[in-house]
């Protein structure tokens, strides 16, 4: 059944309907979930926290095609409150499918994959959850802007500062300290 249908359906109540449009969703809300909080247990709680907040204000949906926009909102902004409440809480997590490696050089795309994801872990929960509505999900700006409740100007200055912090924490992972380039037999 078409996802506008059963919004429609489950707007008037249908629990099966709001149901399947849940277990279609949870497994995307997922994986940008731990993206955003770093942790699978809260990123767990954030999607379970957005799927309440969007069955008890359903209703209130005035565009049943919307629902997935909608959802993520929720989503992102329970991820960054989570994220701020458990901010000392220090937890690695691997990514997912959402970043897949080349399958003919496995190893280097395992590396670059941790490279990113220990740049995007210093990244501000707000920050993050900014870059990857943006980047993995392909969310137009003004619309991630939206979903973080932020003016579009300030989505558009933090995005900018936030992929140019990345792109300063790739290099300096990737270039060599000075021992080991001694080591390898070039002038320090």
């Amino acid at each position: 059944m078409e996802t506008s249908a059963l919004v429609l359906r489950a707007q008037q109540g249908d629990h099966d309907a709001f149901a399947a449009l849940a277990a279609s969703a949870v497994p995307r809300l997922d994986k940008v979930a731990r993206l955003i909080v770093r942790d699978p247990d809260v990123a767990q709680d954030a999607v379970q926290e957005s799927l309440f907040l969007a069955w008890r204000d359903l209703r209130g949906l005035r565009d049943p095609d919307r629902w997935d926009a909608w959802l993520n909102r929720l989503t992102a902004r329970a991820c960054v409150a989570l994220a701020r409440s458990r901010r000392r809480r220090a937890v690695e997590v691997a990514l997912g499918d959402i970043d897949r490696a080349s399958p003919a050089d496995i190893a280097s795309g395992v590396a670059e994959r941790q490279l990113v994801d220990d740049a995007l872990r210093r990244l501000e929960p707000d920050r993050r959850a900014l870059v990857v509505m943006h980047v993995y999900l392909g969310m137009a700006l003004p619309e991630v802007a939206d979903a973080l409740g932020i003016p579009l100007g300030t989505a558009k200055s933090r995005l900018s500062r936030s992929l140019l912090s990345l792109r300063v924490l790739l290099s300096e992972d990737t270039t060599p300290a000075p021992a080991a380039r001694a080591a390898d037999g070039s002038e320090p």
